[in-house]
């Protein structure tokens, strides 16, 4: 799929995912919750697929030959919703917990730059492989923080219900377990 046509259907999505809290919520601090949580589960669908890819190619006909761009736009766009919520609703900000996501953030926004930089010939196949390794595994750990407390009850107010959180902490942690095998099989194999 071109990398056009993706960020046009990634737009529509997140468009659709607003005017869908907008139907169940109406126009209401709700609704913009909804919105949020529809736009960061979308984000974690698209950093599925980075993930759980055996390679970079594996993505091409899923997203785009720039599967971190379309990741940062998804992601950027619930971080607006969020930013927004926030706020609005005048919700606390939970400092060890911002500081966690500024840098998931930074990575986020920073694995575009330097995919464009390595198909530039600017950056190293070595130097984008540990990037990206680093970028997938904090990012990972911070979706897994994410629905973690949310199962445990430990933050009130997040919206949407405790079966969708246990769903949402289970495929987090199935992602990891179909990664581990593969990647551990891989390191075996080239010792041989």
């Amino acid at each position: 799929m071109t990398t056009r046509n993706t960020i046009l259907i990634c737009l529509i999505m997140e468009a659709g995912l607003a005017a869908l809290g907008i139907v169940n919520y109406g126009w209401s601090v709700e609704a913009l919750q909804a919105t949020t949580r529809f736009s960061g589960r979308f984000s974690l669908l698209i950093f599925s697929i980075i993930f759980l890819a055996n390679r970079p190619e594996d993505t091409y006909a899923v997203l785009s030959k720039k599967p971190f761009h379309i990741f940062a736009l998804a992601h950027g766009i619930h971080l607006l919703e969020l930013i927004t919520f926030i706020f609005v609703s005048g919700t606390p900000i939970i400092l060890y917990r911002a500081a966690g996501g500024f840098l998931a953030y930074g990575m986020i926004f920073l694995m575009p730059v330097l995919s464009d930089r390595l198909e530039l010939g600017l950056l190293s196949e070595k130097k984008y492989k540990i990037a990206s390794i680093v970028f997938q595994y904090f990012v990972w750990g911070i979706f897994f923080l994410t629905y973690l407390p949310r199962v445990r009850g430990s933050l009130p107010n997040v919206g949407g219900s405790y079966i969708e959180h246990v769903i949402l902490l289970g495929w987090v942690s199935l992602m990891l377990g179909m990664k581990l095998p593969r990647v551990l099989f891989k390191r075996k194999q080239s010792k041989i």
